[in-house]
């Protein structure tokens, strides 16, 4: 059957897709050093082909730098002002709770992936957690499972069903490099079996927080990531690759974790009352401990926010703080789902709550993590040739969120 080439809109933008398979990949926790050094090793043939045929750029991402803001970027194209997803983790002031931000209920746009399926594209989302499948398949009519809970996936609910038979793949361990690679073979078996030709696969970061670019196992996760990317691209796909976020070490000389207790010390400077929220927490405590590069304070109402402002600011290891106003203006936040007050730190530090709110010995080692400025910028890959108005566009600002615009609608296979 061929492929639909019709255009579809959504959020503002058309998209034009070619007639073959489109697969859009969120190499998540790829800081471009990984690509860099498993490329010095000659260990990614099929990336290298890629970027001397298409295109390999740097671009910024999302902030804060965590997943589940960054993914729902990607599949809307729009920034968390306007989709509405500003960290994993956050207080409902309707609710007057602390809740995980993983429900399309907070979802405030359209995806690019509904609006690619209602125009007739087949469409599947294959994510390696579990926690995004709800947000990356709002409104979608197709196939979308997590390769963390792929053998409870449905006909009914998921698109599929017996996953591990159709495809052939046994369910993964979700704290491994399989997890990842799961999510990339499931997109091979997809289109080869003709079950998928618009896909949006998104990987997990453990091997990122557990390794070091130039670490053995890292160098053997990308050159397996490779050869995925290989089969891709001879399965006839377009193929476009950004990341969610960076990764940096997050350790002190000693290799002890690098931490600001953000809570402690307010409450220790300033009395009780504060309620601090690290958006960075997800159900995944191997991969971080809930310690991120990026934090939201709630200063209560007989305290000066500016004077909280002021002397977080002065703390060593604190690289911004912005007030409400500014966090939507330069941090592209929605208003009424962020605190008083955002707090990012330096490239080696991370902010949280309390001791008592981090278990740092389920860290399977240092503490690597993201969230701030400095997991800001990411790769962005394109497998084709871009035209020249995508080219021209590639030297402005693009952003990780352009991807499927980039993909879609930027070579020169239109």
């Amino acid at each position: 059957m061929a492929i639909s080439t019709r255009s579809f809109t959504v959020n503002g933008k058309t998209y034009t897709p070619p007639a073959r398979p489109v697969v859009v990949i969120c190499l998540d926790g790829s800081a471009d050093e990984y690509l860099d050094i498993t490329l010095a090793h000659d260990r990614m043939p099929n990336l290298k082909q890629m970027t001397l045929a298409g295109y390999r750029g740097m671009v910024r991402g999302a902030l804060p730098s965590f997943t589940n803001v960054n993914n729902s970027s990607i599949v809307t194209g729009v920034t968390p002002a306007v989709h509405g997803i500003c960290g994993n983790f956050f207080f409902d002031t309707d609710k007057q709770e602390e809740v995980m931000m993983n429900s399309a209920a907070y979802l405030r746009s359209e995806t690019i992936l509904a609006a690619a399926a209602n125009a007739g594209r087949k469409v599947a989302v294959v994510t390696a957690k579990e926690k995004l499948r709800d947000i990356l398949s709002h409104k979608m009519t197709g196939i979308a499972f997590s390769a963390e809970k792929a053998n409870q996936a449905q006909e009914a609910t998921h698109g599929i069903g017996n996953v591990e038979s159709v495809l052939g793949l046994p369910t993964p361990a979700i704290y491994s490099a399989d997890a990842s690679l799961f999510v990339l073979r499931a997109g091979v078996a997809l289109i080869e079996k003709g079950m998928a030709d618009f896909l949006y696969l998104s990987l997990t970061d453990y091997m990122q927080h557990t390794y070091a670019p130039e670490d053995g196992p890292s160098l053997a996760f990308y050159e397996a990531i490779d050869h995925e990317l290989g089969r891709l691209l001879a399965a006839g796909a377009v193929i476009g690759a950004t990341a969610d976020h960076g990764m940096n070490a997050k350790q002190k000389a000693d290799g002890t974790p690098n931490v600001l207790y953000i809570e402690t010390m307010l409450t220790e400077k300033f009395g009780d009352g504060f309620r601090v929220i690290c958006p960075i927490t997800d159900p995944y405590v191997k991969h971080h401990g809930a310690l991120g590069s990026y934090v939201a304070v709630h200063v209560p109402e007989n305290v000066s926010e500016g004077d909280v402002a002021a002397w977080l600011q002065a703390q060593p290891g604190i690289t911004e703080v912005h007030n409400r106003d500014m966090a939507v203006h330069l941090l592209e936040q929605p208003a009424d789902r962020i605190a008083d007050l955002v707090v990012l730190s330096a490239r080696d530090v991370v902010v949280g709550r309390t001791p008592a709110h981090h278990d740092l010995t389920a860290l399977d080692s240092g503490l690597r993590s993201h969230g701030g400025r400095y997991e800001e910028m990411v790769p962005l890959l394109i497998s084709h040739p871009l035209t020249p108005a995508y080219r021209s566009k590639a030297g402005g600002d693009p952003r990780n969120f352009d991807v499927f615009d980039f993909t879609v609608n930027g070579t020169t296979l239109n």
